[in-house]
């Protein structure tokens, strides 16, 4: 039984190196003749998939350079059925760093998580490291100041290393908390440029603070994020979340495998996707280890990880 997709010699090329990936995965052969793409194989279902999978790429290679990670996900929404709604959903460029670079939603589960910060005052979002959490929701907020839709920035943390007693730690507060914002201070850096981070941050624009200093707090004006949220307990979140004023929006991210709170102690991130599921306003994103956008060893990592406990 064969296959062929026509007319697609130039874009062959961009594709021609992950053949044997979609060869290997679908059981069939692959070959170019001429302008065409030529499947041929025993299972009809299978020439039929592997067929779907390559047009995605075929598609996609025109606007987008293709890569092991791009070639795995393809073949995964394939495999759950919904390859036909990635390819579908506009693939919008929802910002652009100081350099230039575009940034979009390389996932679907990011397309959804982008379209939940558009629409609702507040996101919770859970998935794996290396999802894309911290850094879209980041990215949304700097989005949200620029275009004055705010006029401050909040990110936030909770320093469960140090059990939210930071006054060990040597120097100012600023110092204090450096160590664990560092990762939020990577993405201010990475989207705005080291020079307009700092000039924001000098003059209180951006505000990046430990969650043990929101209480007593009203955030009006100002797009908060909260990360880790996973170490949070259930009256810190409860804390957090009574602290949103006036023309504000919230995003609250976490990673369910990455607990470190102590035995016994219910997760805040948990609780909240729990309690506020249907409340109006509220958007609940849960990211899987198909988001995960860095070094595709990670993803095997998380996937070998979720195995075990699985088992």
């Amino acid at each position: 039984m064969v296959e062929r997709i026509n007319n697609c010699c130039s874009n062959a090329i961009s594709i021609g190196n992950y053949f044997k990936t979609i060869s290997d995965f679908y059981s069939v052969e692959i070959e170019v003749d001429g302008d065409s793409i030529v499947i041929s194989g025993d299972n009809n279902l299978y020439l039929l998939r592997s067929k779907e999978v390559i047009e995605a790429l075929l598609l996609l290679s025109e606007d987008d350079d293709i890569d092991d990670r791009m070639v795995d996900y393809i073949i995964y929404l394939e495999n759950h059925g919904e390859l036909g709604d990635f390819l579908s959903k506009e693939d919008e460029v929802f910002f652009t760093t100081y350099s230039g670079r575009p940034i979009k939603a390389k996932t679907l589960g990011q397309r959804f998580y982008i379209d939940a910060l558009k629409k609702s005052e507040l996101v919770i979002c859970s998935g794996p490291a290396g999802s894309g959490k911290t850094f879209i929701g980041v990215a949304m907020a700097v989005k949200a100041f620029r275009n004055k839709e705010v006029s401050r920035i909040i990110l936030t943390r909770p320093a469960v290393e140090a059990g939210e007693k930071l006054g060990f730690l040597p120097g100012d507060i600023a110092e204090k908390v450096n160590p664990y914002m560092r990762p939020i201070y990577d993405a201010l850096e990475s989207l705005l440029g080291m020079e307009a981070f700092e000039k924001y941050y000098e003059k209180g624009l951006i505000e990046v603070s430990p969650l043990a200093f929101m209480r007593g707090r009203n955030l009006d004006d100002a797009f908060i994020l909260l990360d880790e949220a996973q170490n949070t307990t259930i009256d810190q979140m409860k804390m957090f979340l009574t602290r949103l004023g006036l023309n504000s929006k919230a995003c609250v991210c976490g990673d369910f495998t990455q607990i470190d709170l102590g035995r016994g102690i219910v997760s805040g991130l948990y609780d909240s996707m729990d309690v506020l599921k249907g409340v109006d306003g509220v958007s609940l994103i849960n990211l899987t280890d198909a988001d995960i956008v860095r070094n595709p060893l990670v993803q095997r990592i998380v996937r070998a990880y979720n195995e075990r406990e699985e088992n």
